[in-house]
């Protein structure tokens, strides 16, 4: 894992760079420019950054990292989707520890298209972990969709929450916003558990008004199952 140190000079150096890339445009700034205003040499900035792009993601790494050990450390037994929730809420509250970044990066990544692809390809490697990891620990009876399926949908709501929260300029509650959808979740998952493990009946009955009525009242109580 980086050290703090270096960590904390990585973000100065993005800070400093991203604020130049707004002010002055992305095109128009160098990597010189960048170490000038760090005061710094190029070597030192070329020593936390491959290249320019990479410039504006000096956090992506170390949160990939943070997911990982979430996962890793999830406690025997754990449900394999509740720890996936729960590395995805530690990489929310990590996005949020440094908000004038996040921010600074959303309005470039709005205005440079080579920046908004990189973001896109950094966003995918969080889906591929928390993916591989429900592959592996969801019970083996579980449809093969379903991984994939779960990854996708708590990461939407995952970019939902810090998507409302960068556009309102850090004003809104991104971190309840993602616990209600989470919580939405764990109801999808218990509502699945109770139909996959119930018995079916099927029967043919007769098209009348009073069969309509039952089948309108069962369909009801079906719905306000807990």
């Amino acid at each position: 894992m980086t050290s703090r140190r270096t960590l904390e000079t990585k973000y100065r150096i993005s800070e400093t760079a991203m604020a130049l890339f707004l002010k002055e445009g992305y095109a128009n700034v160098t990597v010189e420019a960048v170490a000038e205003a760090s005061s710094l040499s190029r070597r030192s900035v070329f020593r936390h950054f491959e290249s320019k792009d990479e410039l504006v993601f000096p956090d992506h790494t170390e949160r990939i990292g943070l997911v990982e050990r979430c996962l890793l450390e999830a406690a025997p037994g754990t449900d394999p989707v509740d720890a996936v929730i729960a590395a995805t809420e530690a990489a929310l509250r990590d996005f949020l520890s440094r908000p004038e970044l996040v921010l600074r990066r959303y309005k470039l990544t709005r205005v440079v298209p080579e920046l908004r692809k990189r973001e896109v390809i950094e966003h995918e490697r969080y889906v591929a972990l928390t993916r591989s990891y429900l592959r592996d620990h969801l019970p083996p009876d579980t449809p093969p969709f379903q991984p994939m399926a779960l990854a996708a949908i708590i990461d939407a709501i995952h970019r939902s929450a810090l998507g409302n929260w960068v556009r309102g300029g850090g004003t809104t509650d991104a971190l309840a916003e993602l616990a209600a959808g989470m919580d939405w979740i764990r109801r999808l998952m218990v509502h699945q558990s109770t139909f996959s493990a119930a018995p079916l009946l099927l029967a043919l009955l007769p098209d009348t008004p009073q069969t309509r009525r039952v089948l309108t009242s069962l369909k009801d109580a079906a719905q306000e199952l807990p």
